[in-house]
């Protein structure tokens, strides 16, 4: 009886560590974001949202950049069905992000996959979608994607009480934070060539498009990037990274498994 004990202690310690693991991976990037928060959540306020509607749209729709996006398109008196097809392709990404991590996720209860999808935003997918699947630990992803969801609707909060206290907040210059968490998730995951030329294409392209008020220039430059990359590696037949030959191979063994 003293051992049993003594082993659920050990598994509660060890997703305990797990847990406080992953929000310190995420830590930064929960950091980074605070300012994001505020300005969506002073940006639902000045879009003519209630607090309620505004901290609703945080703990609900958890996506900073669908959120900005649609409360402008609200103030501006667009029409749902535009506000809902845009919202649409922002996070369109997404489901790439789920493909990505789906040999990590899918085995898990359904109460686990629910949990980490709706958690699932791009701070989570760059701790997550490390290592292996034997290395995946959903205590560590549910660590990240928490912590990260707390700290996302707390920054909405103090966007909200700003927002009704402060005039002119959105002009303090909180949007930066947008470019800073992206740029931190983006660079550390530049280890390859055709992932350098991606990034390039699109930075270039999303700036030319900006200048020139190209309609829809920023889903065009993603897709350029991407295309480049692609194309790049494909024609230099660049090798893949010690990492993708860990995790093909341990997927070769399991499906060699299940075969035998």
């Amino acid at each position: 009886m003293t051992t049993l004990t003594q082993m659920q202690h050990d598994s509660l310690n060890d997703k305990l560590r797990a847990f406080l693991q992953g929000t310190l991976a995420v830590l930064p990037l929960t950091i980074a974001v605070i300012p994001w928060g505020i300005l969506a959540g002073s940006i639902a306020v000045d879009a003519g949202l209630n607090p309620l509607q505004s901290q609703a749209m945080s703990a609900f729709v958890f996506a900073g950049a669908a959120q900005l996006v649609a409360l402008g398109m609200i103030k501006a008196g667009v029409g749902l069905g535009s506000i809902i097809l845009t919202t649409l392709l922002i996070t369109s990404r997404h489901l790439l992000y789920s493909m990505a991590l789906r040999n990590k996720i899918s085995p898990l209860p359904f109460k686990w996959r629910a949990t980490l999808g709706f958690l699932l935003t791009d701070e989570l997918f760059a701790i997550a979608n490390q290592g292996d699947q034997h290395q995946f630990d959903r205590w560590h992803a549910l660590g990240g994607g928490l912590s990260f969801y707390i700290s996302w609707n707390l920054a909405s909060l103090a966007g909200i009480v700003a927002g009704q206290n402060i005039e002119n907040i959105a002009d303090w210059g909180l949007d930066f934070a947008i470019a800073a968490t992206f740029i931190a998730l983006v660079v550390p995951a530049i280890k390859k060539r055709s992932t350098l030329i991606c990034v390039l294409v699109s930075l270039v392209s999303a700036v030319v498009f900006e200048l020139f008020q190209v309609s829809g220039g920023l889903l065009i430059a993603a897709l350029l990037g991407m295309t480049s990359g692609y194309f790049y590696a494909l024609l230099t037949q660049e090798k893949v990274t010690q990492e993708e030959v860990t995790q093909e191979k341990a997927t070769g063994e399991e499906e060699n498994g299940a075969d035998s």
